[in-house]
């Protein structure tokens, strides 16, 4: 029986087998014979017997003509088809079911791999290496590229080193590497680490120092998956990148498929799914097991952090700042009331509790900054003031009360990721670098600054200013570029963990997010009211997929990172909302301070009937 396209390429070759095979039919130089429905019968008719071996009447020539033509147009198989089937029976042969597989391949007609793959698979697993190289010289015509062959043949040989060692022959392991692994000229460096290994005492220490599994089926089902999942960087044209743009293995998929494939399509399914869901919020588990692969992923808003948990009041003025500590366990809000607050955030029941009242300050408290191990908090004030204070936020003691000079206006602060020092400056053009207990190390002058970052270089400090741009400072070699440059006053910024992104309230614009590597902006976010007060705005959510901004409307915004319009709007606060804090650690909480007095806790919906749940005064609103 003869596959399609037979002796037309590497690929033909593996593909279903014809219709004919498919079909069931076998022919002959004479005569062609076909099972209808349990009866033999031959194509003039006179013959005919049922499967008793009973002679039964003589069936017409129409009658054999038209069923033997039914059967002749059975549909064949599609390329996408066959693929499918192929990939389904690569994983019930990962399970074990052989016979399932061999009933499948010759119902469809289909190959699983290549006969020389195979071979070589089998001849791997069994550890006859001879053989598997043998095999590899086979396979060598069906691949991408045949110099490929050197670079398998050495993790064969490697294999093949390994386990002599382990067995104690180390004479053989010796012949191995010069023999047949140095003449190869392949990875010098590799086969040095290899040379050491002879030194090795005892088997289990050859292992540790491999980082091998030793000699048996899993070592060499890892070796295979290596061999199989190897790329070809020739297999694609060359992107402007320079990278292939479509790196193919050097075994092709029709020769033998990457192992477990029909995962790692399903795996990528549901990584995808959950990637364009708009309030998917917590850790993407890799594995399948967490997941039905029945129903499309989907999550529900009410998962998501839209619904007033808490509202604190012990403030008695306009909130100005909320900011979340760095593990999650406190968050500090700032009042025109001159005091700071500390709260204790259980983890658990996401419930605050009133920790500290740290007081003293002469004006109102605009803006808040934990130190990376959330051991001191500084806090600064509006314009016209002077004085910064650093607070021990265990002790609730004031370690330091800083101000160079009264005329000075000190509105914002940014912790160097060392812990042991920080910038601050405001709009009258001061910039210092302080230690702990206020001392200046070094200054910048001339720069009005409104909002302040550090890096995590340790080196670079952005600093937003009057000019309507962004700058970075370098206070080692004194040195500052420019960034970002908007057209507009930026009233405040914040940046995502790894540096990459700024996150901008741009007055009248509303917020914009901006590449810092790339200097360019990303995307404008739409909804929120953004006028001439100080908004700000952050980044959250598990692996900070979401963009949170309070709003002069009174509303908190939140966005998905990739959309720009909003997939929520709280609403619940009756003045500005100058602040918003989303919590590092459960990315199911977001706080919100605002003018009316009041610091709001968010969380997802309570656990109440769909319709009582709908029905909440204080839910969001969304947007398709």
């Amino acid at each position: 029986m003869q596959a399609n396209g037979a002796g037309q390429g590497q690929d033909s070759e593996l593909s279903c087998l014809n219709n004919s095979a498919q079909n069931g039919e076998s022919s002959s130089a004479g005569e062609a014979h076909t099972n209808v429905n349990g009866l033999s019968t031959t194509n003039n008719g006179n013959s005919v017997s049922n499967n008793d071996g009973i002679p039964a009447p003589a069936a017409s020539n129409n009658t054999v003509s038209s069923d033997a033509n039914s059967v002749k147009k059975k549909k064949r198989l599609s390329q996408s088809e066959e693929d499918v089937i192929r990939l389904i029976g690569q994983h019930l042969h990962d399970l074990g079911l052989n016979q399932t597989v061999d009933l499948l391949m010759q119902e469809s007609g289909c190959r699983l791999e290549h006969p020389s793959a195979t071979k070589f698979r089998n001849h791997v697993v069994e550890g006859e290496w001879d053989k598997a190289e043998s095999d590899l010289n086979e396979l060598k015509a069906l691949m991408h590229s045949p110099s490929a062959i050197v670079r398998m043949k050495f993790l064969l040989l490697q294999q093949k080193y390994l386990e002599c060692l382990e067995d104690a022959k180390v004479l053989e392991a010796l012949q191995v590497l010069r023999a047949e692994l140095t003449p190869l000229k392949y990875n010098t460096e590799r086969i040095h680490i290899l040379s050491g290994y002879l030194m090795c005492s005892h088997a289990e220490d050859l292992r540790a120092k491999a980082e091998w599994e030793g000699k048996g089926t899993a070592s060499r089902t890892k070796l295979l998956d290596k061999l199989q999942t190897i790329r070809d960087p020739m297999g694609g044209e060359k992107t402007q990148s320079g990278t292939s743009q479509h790196d193919s293995p050097y075994l092709p998929p029709s020769v033998m498929l990457p192992p477990r494939r029909l995962q790692t399509l399903l795996r990528q399914a549901v990584e995808l799914q959950r990637e364009r869901c708009l309030y998917h919020n917590t850790k993407l588990d890799s594995g399948l097991d967490s997941v039905s692969l029945l129903l499309d992923h989907a999550c529900s808003r009410k998962q998501f952090p839209c619904y007033t948990q808490q509202i604190l009041t012990e403030h008695c003025n306009e909130v100005w700042f909320c900011k979340f500590s760095n593990d999650g366990t406190k968050l500090a809000t700032g009042s025109k009331d001159t005091t700071v607050i500390v709260w204790h955030v259980n983890t658990e029941s996401h419930q605050l509790k009133l920790m500290k009242t740290l007081e003293g300050h002469a004006y109102g408290v605009s803006y808040l900054a934990w130190s990376p191990d959330d051991t001191y908090l500084i806090a600064c004030g509006p314009d016209d003031c002077s004085e910064l204070w650093l607070w021990n936020v265990q002790t609730g003691e004031l370690r330091t009360k800083m101000s160079q000079s009264h005329e000075d206006s000190l509105t914002s602060v940014a912790w160097n990721p060392d812990g042991k020092r920080f910038v601050t400056g405001g709009q009258r053009g001061q910039f210092y670098q302080c230690d702990l207990d206020g001392n200046l190390l070094d200054s910048w002058e001339g720069v009005r600054v409104q909002c302040l970052w550090c890096l995590g270089d340790a080196r670079t400090v952005l600093a937003s200013d009057t000019h309507q741009r962004i700058r970075g400072y370098n206070f080692e070699d004194l040195t500052d570029r420019n960034i970002v440059q908007e057209d507009h006053p930026i009233m405040s910024f914040t940046v995502s963990k790894n540096g990459r992104l700024a996150l901008l309230n741009v007055a009248t614009q509303g917020v914009h997010l901006w590449d810092l590597h790339d200097r360019v902006l990303v995307r404008k976010y739409q909804g929120v009211t953004q006028g001439f007060y100080t908004i700000h705005s952050c980044f959250g959510g598990h692996n900070e997929d979401f963009i949170a901004s309070g709003s002069e409307d009174h509303k908190v915004y939140i966005w998905h990172r990739r959309s720009e319009l909003p997939i929520a709007e709280l609403t619940g606060h009756s003045r500005t909302v100058n602040c918003v804090s989303w919590n590092p650690v459960v990315p199911g909480l977001l706080a919100s301070a605002s003018d009316d007095g009041t610091v709001r806790i968010w969380g997802p919906a309570p656990f109440l009937d769909v319709q009582d749940a709908e029905g909440l005064n204080e839910c969001c609103s969304m947007d398709s």
